[in-house]
């Protein structure tokens, strides 16, 4: 049956699925990348897809932007539609000198100023939330294997985009190399569900260098990142 926000049946959506945040560059993946694309779900504008790459299936769907957010997709796709294997293919804020726009990040770990993970473990445990450390191997391995590049490190998943208060500074001298707003909630629930999962980020933005990519950009372009998560997938 479909859940509340997937208008899914059992069997439609793969046991490997890609996340991007906007479902227009979901839409995208499907298109340009999967054999035999075919939508599962629009509930809310939120698109989703079912293909083959390299006559594997795997699945693409949007999340929206946050949390809360991801939270709800990632929930009910492990839950109800038995995905195993979740990747984060999303966008981030360089905030590192070592790191610049159109770079591929893939999250090490996703340090967090987000209550989820109070809301769970309650005030006496910092929970760390990490990427699922057979993906992330395999992940560095493909990236070198199609010549590509990628940096691997902590990245920081916030709750609020425009946030003057948070303290840049501190985030980098301690080898933060990105912000962005969901990766901290993917492994969080992964691991409460024994599942693998793993996020890769293009630099889409700068915060020390002020340079940004368009808007077309973030949807349609990004090949490197969707290329790594795919052949990681299979």
């Amino acid at each position: 049956m479909s859940t509340p926000h997937i208008a899914a049946e059992k069997g439609q959506i793969a046991e490997r699925i890609l996340l991007p945040g906007d479902p227009l560059r979901a839409k995208y993946i499907a298109e340009n990348f999967l054999d035999g694309a075919k939508e599962y779900t629009h509930v809310r504008n939120i698109l989703g897809y079912t293909g083959t790459y390299k006559g594997v299936p795997v699945s693409v769907q949007g999340t929206g932007m946050g949390i809360p957010s991801i939270s709800i997709y990632v929930h009910e796709l492990i839950h109800e539609y038995g995905c195993k294997k979740l990747f984060r293919v999303g966008t981030c804020g360089g905030m590192h000198p070592d790191v610049h726009l159109r770079d591929v990040l893939i999250a090490q770990a996703a340090t967090t100023d987000s209550s989820i993970i109070r809301n769970i473990f309650g005030g006496s445990i910092n929970f760390a939330p990490i990427a699922d450390f057979d993906l992330l191997s395999k992940a560095v391995a493909n990236t070198k294997k199609l010549g590509l590049r990628a940096t691997v490190g902590n990245i920081i998943s916030v709750d609020r985009f425009y946030d003057d208060e948070i303290d840049n500074d501190k985030l980098r001298q301690y080898g933060i190399l990105g912000v962005e707003m969901e990766a901290a909630a993917l492994y969080t629930l992964a691991a409460g569900a024994h599942v693998q999962a793993l996020a890769l980020f293009t630099v889409s933005d700068h915060l020390l260098t002020g340079e940004a990519c368009s808007a077309d950009e973030r949807q349609t372009s990004f090949y490197d990142m969707i290329k790594i998560a795919l052949e990681t997938a299979i």
